[in-house]
């Protein structure tokens, strides 16, 4: 009615491309198809027993009902230091260096909302998790894409990364005040080393940027990777700050737990916005959250062995129905190249007929960025069988394609 009055904010977001999949996805779900989906990287396992307990006794306790703490309760963000420490012997102040968050997702919104000034630039490599370039576009920012260089086992080019980031900062105006970084990566799967963290602390004092770092993914290694943390450098809290969630680790996705920590300042900014905006999560949640970073760790190890189990069916059972892919060292997904012969469609046109001809629900590498429109990202989010089904399904589909390869 009121065409004058235009929501700038909402009309700086693109379509969202995961959503040509996800209704088209419903769409055939709704005419009988029997779908196998791999598009969202939700977990399909239980959250542990002893988590799910403390939530159900905390609840029973009508104290707990009220209005919590929108940073998180004291002794949730105890335990996440304590985690820390236990990690990584990074020593943090729960009071100034450590945030909970309703996921890491509502965390960098707010975060960058509460840090981001009109015009800001910040350098997002490219292809990326939305959010980590879509917050500081929403909060006014400007966002400096840089491709993400990766050998074919996932393993971040270091060199060439410096070098192109030195590029971004050279032909930047202005100077960009803010670098994202997320290893293990969302969608590629790609990992560092700690040198990594060194280089890129060592390059934030020089050039004067502060490092967002997401390790969202950071217990989820296999053959004997192990995930570095940023504040495990010397200095590193002067520059940057790290997230984490419970959503993989502990099959604690809709519980919507997260934190922030690190320096104090952007610490700061990200407590006092959410005090204005939020008041917390449920505090049974927050204790329950507490139990899970300080009790038996046995659970994260059990989640951990059935990713890496179904990474190792889907590269067999795919290679022989003719779509090769190499494995990767971490997360919860695989990072595949579309077949040779499929890929002049790009990857939302790709994902859109594997729906509708092989009923096999992949997420578009386009919806990460233009440099993943090559690849599809496939969550380890089903059981052996349902992989193995859907590799016929997708050899059939290959095949019909006049696709050669497979067995």
């Amino acid at each position: 009615m009121f065409d004058e009055i235009q929501f700038d904010r909402i009309k700086r977001l693109p379509k969202y491309v995961f959503a040509e999949v996800n209704e088209l996805k419903m769409a055939r779900r709704r005419a009988g198809a029997d779908v196998i989906d791999f598009s969202m990287g939700n977990p399909d396992g239980d959250t542990p027993e002893h988590i799910r307990e403390k939530l159900i006794e905390s609840a029973q306790k009508t104290k707990t009902h009220g209005y919590s703490v929108s940073k998180g309760i004291p002794k949730l963000r105890q335990a996440i230091c304590d985690w820390y420490k236990r990690r990584y012997d990074v020593d943090l102040d729960p009071e100034t260096e450590a945030v909970a968050t309703m996921g890491s997702k509502e965390g960098y919104a707010h975060l960058a909302y509460a840090i981001t000034n009109p015009g800001d630039v910040v350098v997002v490599p490219d292809p990326t998790y939305p959010i980590h370039s879509y917050a500081f576009i929403l909060a006014g920012g400007n966002v400096q894409k840089m491709e993400l260089p990766f050998d074919e086992d996932y393993k971040v080019d270091e060199d060439l990364f410096f070098e192109r980031l030195e590029q971004a900062f050279h032909v930047s105006f202005p100077k960009p005040k803010y670098v994202v970084v997320n290893f293990p990566h969302n969608p590629t799967t790609a990992t560092v080393t700690p040198a990594f963290y060194t280089r890129i602390v060592e390059m934030a004092k020089r050039e004067r940027f502060y490092i967002i770092s997401d390790i969202a993914y950071g217990d989820i290694t296999f053959d004997g990777y192990a995930t570095p943390s940023i504040l495990a450098v010397p200095g590193a809290k002067d520059v940057a700050v790290e997230s984490f969630t419970l959503s993989k680790s502990y099959n604690m996705a809709g519980w919507r737990v997260g934190f922030f920590v690190g320096n104090p300042k952007l610490i700061g900014a990200l407590q006092k916005i959410k005090s204005w905006l939020d008041y917390g999560m449920f505090t049974p949640i927050q204790v329950a959250a507490t139990v899970a970073l300080q009790g038996d760790q046995s659970c994260v190890k059990e989640i951990v062995e059935k990713y890496d189990h179904r990474q190792d069916v889907l590269l067999e059972a795919f290679n022989r129905a003719g779509w090769p892919i190499r494995r990767n060292q971490s997360s919860m997904f695989v990072w595949a190249r579309i077949p040779e012969c499929a890929r002049h469609m790009g990857s939302l046109e790709f994902s859109k007929r594997l729906l509708v001809e092989a009923n096999v629900a992949v997420a578009p590498g386009i919806g990460f960025g233009d440099y993943g429109d090559e690849y599809v990202r496939i969550a380890l989010i089903e059981n052996d069988k349902r992989i193995r089904q859907a590799a016929k399904n997708i050899k059939h589909f290959l095949q019909s394609l006049g696709c050669k390869g497979g067995e």
